[in-house]
């Protein structure tokens, strides 16, 4: 018999409950006071010894058990999106993580495996903030390894090198007049952030192919028959390297800064987040990818296939109605692609890995209404369970194999 499966079938009616738990009540950045006491609740009750307030923050808890041995750590995010819900999946995520926690914990009994398994709940990762916050605070040192996974189109590792990141806000401030009367007394920060964005829109041809710079107006409620005295901007700067980031990052501020001095206003540029790229170990990718090629994939029913066309006409996915398909294989080289995570920060400071499960219809992006209308469903919750599996499995195969904790560190020292 399976541990591993065998615990994550008797428990898939429980874990399922909290992931649709939290779908219902989805909480943004800093506020999952309910998502995350779903899942710290549940982790008491399989035996974690659970603490509040990780690295200050107060929807961030930190779940133990077992003592000696590797101290392996799983990563759990639950935050929502404002206004699209759980339309990256988070509730799945976070679920399906403590899953795999407690499926490879009791593996480890029935096995007697020494070792520690922590659970990290790890909040706010959509504004790129809570592990990075919990980094900072060195919440993550002594950790052999990392495990977390994403919900995808896809089963896969994700082999990934995530996007490094800037967040800027640029607050311009000028002098408020009367627009019609008098606008030759006002110096309006509203064509400060213009100008800003003209020249950023300019930037982007002579910049790395990719750079990303993409920016929203944070609304100043200030009506049009009003020379705004205040405008603000919220800029992501992102590349798959640091220094072409850092490069991107500082021309970026020297458009907000020409923009000011043409419009005779002030900017302020506050540096709201910052991480690295992703830190991919090609040691744990391989041997990951060893652990998912002997769990089944989901298998979906005809009704499930159903929905996905439906979704797939509405939204217009071009998907060849090919809608689930099986394991992908590994990558011989790391694969840079477009989106950010702070767990690319973590990837950092110790062996990590990330793995992908197929959440959603082939073609769904991630923040998008068809990936939050399937994170509620059967097809995401197949997705969740086949993550959870691959996870344990996974880890259980990273402790039993001889020296390759050892290996995943010396590849984590000498590359990138």
């Amino acid at each position: 018999m399976n541990i591993i499966s065998h615990w994550i079938s008797s428990h898939e009616e429980e874990i399922i409950r909290i992931a649709d738990d939290i779908f219902r009540h989805p909480e943004p950045a800093y506020e999952e006071f309910y998502s995350s006491e779903c899942l710290a609740g549940f982790l008491k009750t399989q035996g974690f010894e659970v603490s509040w307030n990780t690295a200050g923050i107060r929807t961030a808890f930190t779940a133990v058990w077992g003592k000696d041995g590797p101290r392996l750590g799983f990563l759990a995010e639950y935050d929502a999106l404002p206004e699209l819900g759980h339309a990256c999946g988070h509730n799945l995520l976070g679920a399906g993580v403590c899953a795999a926690a407690c499926a490879l914990k009791e593996d480890m009994i029935v096995c007697k495996t020494p070792g520690t398994i922590i659970v990290y709940g790890c909040p706010a990762e959509e504004i790129m903030s809570g592990k990075i916050v919990m980094d900072k605070a060195e919440v993550f040192n002594g950790l052999d390894a990392g495990v977390m996974w994403h919900p995808f189109d896809r089963n896969r590792i994700s082999n990934d090198i995530w996007q490094s990141q800037d967040i800027k806000n640029y607050t311009f401030r000028g002098v408020s007049a009367h627009a019609s009367k008098s606008p030759k007394d006002g110096r309006s920060a509203l064509d400060a952030a213009e100008l800003m964005n003209i020249g950023v829109n300019y930037l982007r041809e002579h910049v790395p192919d990719d750079v990303r710079m993409h920016y929203a107006y944070i609304d100043n409620k200030i009506p049009a028959n009003v020379v705004p005295d205040m405008a603000k901007t919220n800029y992501f700067i992102r590349s798959s390297s640091r220094a072409r980031t850092d490069d991107a990052s500082r021309r970026v501020d020297d458009c907000a800064r020409g923009a000011a001095l043409m419009t005779g206003t002030t900017v302020e540029i506050e540096l709201a987040g910052s991480c690295k790229e992703m830190k991919v170990n090609r040691v744990l990718a391989e041997l990951y990818y060893q652990a998912m090629r002997q769990v089944p994939i989901p298998e979906y029913t005809e009704t499930e296939a159903s929905f996905a066309a439906k979704i797939s006409r509405e939204a217009g996915f071009n998907n060849q109605g090919i809608y689930f398909t099986g394991l992908e294989s590994l990558e011989d080289a790391p694969v840079p692609i477009s989106i950010g995570t702070d767990a690319s920060e973590v990837s950092h400071r110790i062996p990590l890995i990330t793995l992908s499960a197929a959440a959603m219809c082939r073609g769904t992006p991630l923040h998008h209404w068809a990936a939050a209308k399937q994170a509620g469903m059967s097809i995401g919750h197949k997705g969740m369970l086949y993550a959870a599996r691959c996870m344990a499995e996974g880890t259980k195969l990273l402790i039993e194999t001889p020296g390759a904790l050892e290996q995943a560190w010396e590849f984590h020292r000498k590359h990138y």
